[in-house]
């Protein structure tokens, strides 16, 4: 996947939009949530950051792919993790991931501010 099909891919999400909360970092967000840091570069390439679970079940992804996935700064130490885009990580596990992401930041929210959802648009 691209940078450019990632982020399509996570803005297709029911309720998701994009925003640009500091300068430089580009968003998904649903509800007034983030749930996916958008193409964020530097060095090393394309990347996207994704809340994955309980920061156990993001060190799994960090195990599997360590050369591509590693500890989001700041915020790691609650699940989520910063993954390279177009490196050893299959495109499939990479949406793999924003559904993770969107599913869990989905859950966290009110009623009021859930995304209405049909069964053929649910991941």
């Amino acid at each position: 996947m691209t940078p450019e099909e990632v982020s399509a891919y996570a803005l297709a999400k029911p309720g998701a939009w994009a925003d640009q909360p500091w300068e430089g970092d580009n968003v998904a967000k649903v509800g007034d949530k983030i749930f996916a840091f958008l193409g964020s570069g530097g060095p090393d390439g394309a990347r996207v950051g994704a809340k994955l679970g309980s920061r156990a079940e993001a060190d799994e992804w960090i195990a599997e792919f360590p050369d591509d996935a590693s500890v989001s700064p700041y915020i790691g130490r609650h699940g989520w993790n910063t993954l390279a885009i177009g490196g050893a990580i299959p495109d499939e596990a990479l949406r793999e991931a924003i559904d993770t992401s969107y599913d869990l930041v989905v859950a966290k929210l009110p009623r009021s501010q859930r995304p209405a959802r049909s069964p053929s648009n649910s991941g």
